[in-house]
């Protein structure tokens, strides 16, 4: 499975910024899609997360603020994020995990650069 993202940039405080993720490839066996972020020094954490079966997982930090989307149809998910904070600027990666009957697998996009500053 291939990612590709995009959508990341400058924004001000409380501004609104919406990331895309295309997946290509063994779309298939897609379980998962979602967003995880990292700044330089620490670990990649996860933003948010749905599945398949349309379940929603988010970092506490973004509850309320970011939201999760896919387009099936065209395989692809977005993040809505809103009400953006100094502290959500990071590096954003689209991940997908499979499953392919017997063995999971994780892919990563190229990652786009989110930056919240007035």
């Amino acid at each position: 499975v291939q990612l590709q993202a995009s959508g990341g940039g400058l924004v001000q405080p409380g501004g609104s910024l919406r990331l895309s993720c295309a997946a290509s490839g063994n779309v298939f066996r897609i379980v998962a899609m979602g967003w995880y972020r990292q700044v330089p020094g620490k670990q990649r954490e996860l933003v948010a997360s749905l599945t398949n079966g349309g379940s929603t997982d988010y970092a506490d930090s973004v509850k309320g603020r970011f939201t999760i989307s896919r387009d099936n149809a065209r395989n692809k998910v977005f993040l809505q994020m809103n009400s953006l904070k100094p502290e959500d600027t990071a590096v954003y990666y689209c991940h997908t995990k499979t499953w392919n009957g017997w063995a999971a697998g994780d892919y990563w996009g190229q990652g786009t650069l989110v930056t919240v500053s007035s």
